[in-house]
């Protein structure tokens, strides 16, 4: 087991959810899965025998996600950021994640289920830390017109001279 897991916290819908992230990432499974006994179920108010918790994995990275009631709800403070090589790789994943979400700016997106996610291209990365300074602000500048980061058009603005 990981020592730092990421915990998301899900109303009533993280066994969905799971299936769900489980089902788009390659090298991705479900671990384990804890169920409410009585006792977790009266202070939960969730149903017993229900999912509480869901160990998963993505991408090799673990997650644990728990069915905790409607006390506490997502936020873009915390996104998980999915590095991508190719632009292939980043309409994939920007397709199936915004599907009945929420599209925002800079390759930020909210799924369905209200997880932020950034999913960013690895060229971004590697064009905004140039040491020509012009290059990489022109670079950020054509980002930040981007829904969808499109690795062509960040090419384009870092050759323009």
């Amino acid at each position: 087991m990981q020592k730092i897991i990421p915990f998301l916290w899900f109303d009533d819908n993280a066994e969905d959810a799971v299936n769900f992230y489980v089902s788009i990432f390659k090298n991705s499974k479900i671990v384990s899965v804890a169920r409410y006994g009585e006792a977790g179920a009266k202070v939960s108010g969730q149903p017993e025998g229900t999912v509480m918790t869901i160990v998963f994995q993505l991408e090799g990275q673990e997650f644990m996600a728990l069915n905790g009631g409607p006390v506490f709800t997502f936020s873009p403070a915390i996104s998980l950021l999915v590095n991508c090589e190719t632009q292939e790789e980043v309409d994939d994943l920007w397709e199936k994640l915004s599907q009945g979400g929420e599209i925002i700016e800079c390759g930020w997106l909210k799924d369905k289920y209200g997880v932020s996610w950034q999913i960013v291209p690895t060229a971004l990365n590697e064009m905004l830390q140039d040491k020509d300074t012009e290059k990489s602000e022109r670079v950020m500048s054509a980002m930040l017109q981007m829904k969808k980061i499109d690795i062509d058009e960040l090419r384009q603005a870092y050759d323009q001279g």
